[in-house]
């Protein structure tokens, strides 16, 4: 399969409400739903559930072709984008063609799926007991997403409470849930927005003035 090179990479981040955003060369990267339609909210990483093969199907097509990204989109999700597993991640388009040119004259997925049934049917028994005993482990708690959202703001519970123009012991109240309702997200997302846009503005002020200046 010939593919022009670039050195464009892909981004993605996910914000602490949940909201997720990829880009390729700093552009919103397209769903790609007229092709490939697996998914109705978006993109994912992290796991292989449709979101996140519907992301790997996108990267794909950005590359190749919409016959090869949709007969490996499945192989990609479990080879890289289900090990995404933080908030924010980077792949370069070298990464991707790479593993691309790996996969353009190898076996199938089906080949590969039975391989690794097959491997699993003879996966030693003490690796099965120590998977076991990993599962019933008491799983990490997760972190508290109000306060999580007063650090990265560097604002208190009081100032949030302020900031909505809500009570503050709403404010508590969600940091004991965990859990903030849908129109308090909408409502934090859209600040985090303003506070941005407030930075850039002030960014290009600056600027302004220094070329005053000289």
């Amino acid at each position: 399969m010939a593919i022009m090179r670039n050195n464009h990479v892909f981004k993605g981040h996910r914000t602490l409400l949940g909201v997720k955003y990829v880009t390729y060369g700093e552009v919103e990267l397209p769903l790609r739903y007229d092709m490939f339609s697996l998914s109705k909210n978006g993109f994912d990483w992290g796991n292989k559930g449709s979101a996140a093969q519907q992301l790997s199907f996108s990267i794909l097509c950005q590359l190749s072709n919409e016959d090869f990204a949709r007969d490996n989109a499945s192989l990609f999700t479990i080879d890289v984008v289900s090990k995404f597993n933080n908030r924010d991640w980077i792949i370069s388009a070298y990464e991707v063609l790479k593993w691309v040119e790996e996969h353009t004259e190898e076996e199938t997925i089906e080949d590969k799926t039975i391989q690794k049934q097959e491997e699993k049917k003879e996966e030693p028994v003490n690796t099965l007991i120590l998977k076991t005993q990993k599962l019933s482990k008491k799983p990490k708690q997760k972190d508290n997403v109000v306060k999580e959202i007063c650090k990265e703001l560097q604002i208190t519970q009081k100032d949030l409470a302020s900031i909505l123009e809500i009570p503050e012991g709403t404010v508590s109240s969600w940091a004991v849930k965990n859990e903030i309702p849908r129109l308090g997200k909408k409502a934090i997302e859209f600040y985090m927005q303003s506070q941005k846009s407030q930075q850039i503005i002030k960014s290009y002020k600056s600027f302004v003035k220094l070329l005053d200046v000289s």
